[in-house]
C-alpha cells in the first residue's frame, strides 16, 4: 500500500524512470519502464535485484553483447495475423535483423549460464528456434531486398529483364548515335528514362524526323523525350517483365507471411523476453551512471546505508562541478522512527528525500546508489507526506491536508510501514501544531512503524530523546562559519542556529536581545548547550582522526621493527651456527697440525735446522688458514657467433632470462620460454649454447633471486584495478608496467571500468610518466571500450 496515489511525482521517481527510457534501445524496453511499480515481495525484488546486477557485471566486464536492432515487431504481427495478408520487405528485413538480435541473446546467455544464472532463467520465456530466421535469410538479402534465387520463377523473370534491358540498351545507343550525328539531338544529351520507359531526348524542331512516341518534354519546350518505334516492343516486354516481377515477389512474400504466421504466439513470447533484456539492461546502465549497487536484503526489519546518495541530485551538482555529501543512516528496531532537526537549507528535506527515493528505488527492483554492504528491508507500506496539498476545489487549507495525512497514517501504519514527513506540525499556530505533532508521533511509535521526519519544534526532539523506538538526529553545521556541512548525524537534537544566522546576517543586537528575552532563558541555554557540544565534538573529532593516524604509523613501524628483528635474529642464529662448525674443523686441523710438529721435534732431538724448518712450514699453515674476503663473480658465458636462427637458444641482454626461437620475420623473433610464448626485438637476443642455457638458468637465478622463466609463467598481460582507490593503483600499475617490459611484453591490457572516469585518469597520468610505454589507447567498443587501457610498450 502507498500513500498517496501521487508519491511517485512528489519524491521526482517519474524523471528516474524517464532516465532509464532514455537507455532503452526500442519501445520493447520502454514498455517495461512504464510497468515499473513498488512491490512488497521479497522472493520478486530479489530476483530483479539480481538479474539487474548480473548485467552490470556484463557491462563492466566488457563481453560482447547484442546492443542495437531490439525492434518492436508487435505491429507487422498484428498485421500478418490476419489471412491473405503479406508484409512487405522492409517490413521482414526489421524482423530479420531483430530475430538475430534474440539469437545473439540467447547464445550468450546460454554460453554463460554459471556466471549469469538469474538471466538464463529468462530463456524459458523462448521457445523459438532458428526455423523462421533461416526462411527470411533465405529470401531477404544483407540490404533488405528479395534475392534472386527466392523462387526459380523469379530467377528466370529477372535473368529475362536482365536481357531485355541490354537489347533495348544496344539499339537505343545505335538509335541515338545515329541521331546526334544528324544534329537531331541536344549536344549534351544522353539516353534517359521516362515514365518507366527508356527514351532518347530530340530538338522539339526535329521530333517528326524520328518515328516513335513522345513521352515528355524539358520546361522550356525545347527538347522532347521520344520513344523510337523500333524499341517499342521491347520496352512492353520490359513492362510485363515487370508485372510478372511484382506479382511473384507478392507471391513469395505472402508464402513468407503465412510461414510467420504460424509462428506468432512464440514469437511474442520471444519478444517479450527481448524487452525484458532490453529493460535490464537499461536499469543496469542507469546503475553504472549513478555507481549503484545491490545491497544485502534481511528479512528483519533494518536500514543500514553506507555512503547513500540520491541519483537526481548527483547528476544536478555533476553538472556544476560539484559532489554529493554521502548519507550514513542506521535504523532498527530499537530506534524505528528518527526526528531530525538542524538550520533551514542544512539537508533535512534532501535527507529525507534520499532516504524516501532510495527505499522506493529498491522496491521497484533497482540497484541502489550505497555501498554493496549497507543492509536493507522490504516494507508493505510506503506513507509520504511532503509539500503543500492545499487543495481549492475540496477547500482543504495546507494544514488541513497535512492532518488529513497524518490521520490516513495513524489508522493505517504498522510495524511493516515505513512514512516519511517533511516539516512535521507547520502550517498553523506553533504552539497548538506542536502538541498536536507530539500527539500524532507518539501514536505513531506505538504503531512500530519505520521512517523519517524533520522538525523545529523542539517538543519533538525532547519527546524522541526520551522513548524507546524514537531516535533524534541532526544536520551537522560549522558553527564558526556558519555554514552547513550536509552531513546526518544519529543521537543527539540539533539547534536551527536562527540566532546566530540573525546575527551573521546582520539583524541588530537590540532585536535579537528582545527575541532572546521572548523565547525564554531556558530556551536559550537550551539551543547554547547545543552549540556547545557540537563545537567540542568538531574538536574531539579532529583529536581522534589525529590520533588514529598516529596509531597506524605506529602500528606500520611496530611491525617494520618486528619484522626486521625477527630477520636478524634468525640470520644471526644461522650464521653463528655455522661459524661453530668452521671454527671446530679449523681447529681440529691446527692442532693436529701442532701436534704434528712437536713430534717431529723430539724426533730430531731439538735439531736447530729441522726446527726452524718446522717453524716455516707452521707459519705457512698458519696464513693458508687465514680467513680472505672473497668476492663472488658471475660464472663467464660463452656467446655463440653467427646470426640467430630458429631453433637457435638465446639469453634476452636486458634481463637474462633464456629461450628458444620460435620464428623470425624481419627484426621480430618469437620466443618460448617454458610454455609461454612472447614477441621481442632481434637487438635484445644474444645466442648461447644448449648448455650454456641450462647453466645460465640456474647461475641468474641464483645471482639475482629472479627467475625470469618462471615470472614468465606466472605474469597475466590483463590487470584488473576496478574497485581499487587511488592510492592502491600506483604500485599496482608500476610492477605491472615493469615487469610486463623486464619480459619482453608487446601489449598490455588495465581494466579500470568507466564510472566517472577517475580510475582511468589516474591511470593515464602514471602511464603517461612511464619510460617504458610507447602509447595508450581504448579497447575496441566490443572489449570494453574506454573502460580498458591498451598499453603498448616500447621494444
Amino acid at each position: 500500500m502507498i500513500y498517496p496515489n501521487s508519491v511517485e511525482e512528489k519524491i521526482n521517481f517519474d524523471k528516474i524512470k524517464e532516465l532509464i527510457k532514455a537507455e532503452c534501445s526500442s519501445s520493447l524496453g520502454v514498455n517495461f519502464v512504464d510497468k515499473l511499480n513498488f512491490s512488497k515481495d521479497l522472493r520478486l525484488i530479489t530476483r530483479l535485484l539480481d538479474q539487474t546486477e548480473e548485467f552490470r557485471q556484463i557491462l563492466v566486464s566488457g563481453e560482447s553483447f547484442p546492443a542495437s536492432n531490439f525492434t518492436n515487431i508487435y505491429p507487422y504481427l498484428e498485421k500478418a495475423k490476419i489471412e491473405g495478408t503479406f508484409l512487405y520487405e522492409d517490413d521482414f528485413h526489421e524482423i530479420k535483423l531483430s530475430l538475430m538480435t534474440l539469437s545473439g541473446c540467447v547464445a550468450f546467455f546460454k554460453k554463460f549460464a554459471e556466471e549469469y544464472p538469474n538471466l538464463h532463467e529468462l530463456l524459458g520465456l523462448v521457445s523459438l528456434d532458428q526455423t523462421l530466421l533461416k526462411a527470411i535469410e533465405k529470401v531477404i538479402d544483407e540490404k533488405g531486398k528479395i534475392r534472386n534465387n527466392a523462387s526459380k520463377d523469379l530467377s528466370l523473370i529477372r535473368s529475362q529483364i536482365i536481357y531485355e534491358e541490354s537489347r533495348l540498351r544496344k539499339v537505343l545507343d545505335r538509335i541515338f548515335r545515329e541521331a546526334k550525328a544528324k544534329g537531331l539531338t541536344p549536344d549534351d544529351a544522353s539516353v534517359t528514362i521516362r515514365g518507366g520507359r527508356m527514351v532518347i531526348p530530340v530538338l522539339a524542331e526535329n521530333k517528326r524526323k524520328i518515328k516513335g512516341f513522345i513521352h515528355d518534354e524539358s520546361a522550356t519546350g525545347q527538347t522532347v523525350f521520344l520513344e523510337p518505334a523500333e524499341v517499342l516492343d521491347i520496352n512492353n516486354e520490359l513492362k510485363d517483365l515487370e508485372y510478372m516481377e511484382r506479382r511473384e515477389i507478392q507471391k513469395i512474400l505472402t508464402q513468407l507471411t503465412d510461414l510467420l504466421r504460424g509462428y506468432i504466439p512464440e514469437l511474442r513470447k520471444a519478444y517479450q523476453f527481448l524487452g525484458l533484456v532490453d529493460f535490464i539492461r537499461a536499469k543496469a546502465k542507469f546503475a553504472i551512471k549513478t555507481n549503484a549497487s545491490r545491497p544485502i536484503l534481511e528479512k528483519q526489519k533494518q536500514i543500514e546505508w553506507y555512503n547513500a546518495t540520491h541519483p537526481l541530485l548527483q547528476f544536478a551538482l555533476k553538472q556544476q562541478g560539484k559532489s554529493v555529501v554521502p548519507l550514513n543512516i542506521h535504523l532498527d528496531h530499537n530506534r524505528r522512527l528518527l526526528v531530525i532537526s538542524g538550520p533551514n537549507a542544512g539537508g533535512k528535506s534532501v535527507t529525507l528525500k534520499t532516504v524516501a527515493m532510495i527505499q522506493y528505488m529498491l522496491q521497484c527492483g533497482l540497484l541502489v546508489p550505497i555501498d554493496s554492504h549497507s543492509k536493507c528491508s522490504i516494507f508493505d507500506h510506503f506513507f509520504i507526506d511532503i509539500g503543500d496539498e492545499q487543495n481549492i476545489e475540496n477547500d482543504l487549507s495546507t494544514y488541513s491536508s497535512h492532518l488529513m495525512s497524518m490521520k490516513y497514517f495513524t489508522q493505517f501504519a504498522d510495524k511493516k510501514t515505513i512514512l516519511f514527513i517533511d516539516e512535521f506540525g507547520t502550517g498553523t499556530e506553533p504552539q497548538f501544531g506542536a502538541a498536536i505533532a507530539e500527539g500524532i508521533l507518539l501514536s505513531l511509535n506505538k504503531l512500530g512503524a519505520y521512517g523519517v521526519i524533520t522538525t523545529h519544534y523542539g517538543n519533538l526532539k525532547e519527546i524522541a530523546s526520551k522513548n524507546q523506538g524514537l531516535v533524534n538526529g541532526a544536520m551537522r553545521y560549522d558553527v564558526d562559519k556558519l555554514e552547513p556541512l550536509y552531513q546526518l548525524e544519529i543521537g543527539k537534537p540539533g539547534s536551527s542556529f536562527a540566532l546566530e544566522i540573525a546575527s551573521k546576517i546582520g539583524i541588530s543586537k537590540e532585536i535579537i536581545d528582545y527575541a532572546k528575552e521572548n523565547i525564554g532563558e531556558d530556551r536559550v541555554r537550551y539551543d547554547k548547550m547545543l552549540n556547545k557540544l557540537e563545537n567540542e565534538k568538531v574538536r574531539y573529532e579532529q583529536l581522534i582522526n589525529e590520533n588514529a593516524k598516529k596509531e597506524r604509523q605506529l602500528d606500520i613501524r611496530i611491525r617494520e621493527y618486528n619484522s626486521l628483528k625477527e630477520t636478524i635474529d634468525k640470520g644471526k642464529k644461522q650464521y653463528i651456527e655455522e661459524a661453530k662448525k668452521e671454527a671446530k674443523l679449523l681447529l681440529d686441523d691446527v692442532n693436529k697440525k701442532i701436534e704434528t710438529t712437536i713430534r717431529a721435534i723430539k724426533e730430531n732431538k731439538a735439531d736447530k735446522e729441522a726446527t726452524k724448518t718446522l717453524r716455516a712450514d707452521l707459519e705457512t699453515f698458519k696464513a693458508k688458514i687465514k680467513p680472505e674476503k672473497v668476492v663472488e663473480k658471475a660464472p663467464e658465458i660463452k656467446v655463440i657467433e653467427g646470426e640467430i636462427e630458429v631453433g637457435d637458444f638465446v639469453r634476452l641482454k636486458d634481463n637474462g632470462a633464456v629461450a628458444e626461437v620460435l620464428a623470425i620475420k624481419n627484426k621480430d623473433v618469437e620466443i618460448s620460454m617454458g610454455d609461454l610464448k612472447s614477441n621481442v626485438k632481434m637487438k635484445r637476443l644474444e645466442r648461447i649454447s644448449s648448455t650454456e642455457m641450462k647453466k645460465e638458468k640456474k647461475s641468474f637465478a641464483r645471482r639475482t633471486g629472479f627467475d625470469a622463466n618462471a615470472k614468465m609463467m606466472d605474469f597475466s598481460s590483463n590487470l584488473d584495478i576496478r574497485g581499487k582507490r587511488g592510492e592502491e593503483i600506483l604500485p599496482l600499475v608500476q610492477n605491472f608496467i615493469d615487469d610486463g617490459y623486464m619480459l619482453g611484453m608487446k601489449d598490455l591490457r588495465i581494466v579500470h571500468g568507466k564510472g566517472d572516469g577517475i580510475l582511468k585518469e589516474i591511470t593515464r597520468n602514471i602511464l603517461k610518466n612511464m619510460h617504458q610505454v610507447a602509447k595508450v589507447k581504448d579497447e575496441h567498443a566490443d572489449r570494453g571500450g574506454s573502460g580498458v587501457s591498451i598499453v603498448e610498450l616500447k621494444g
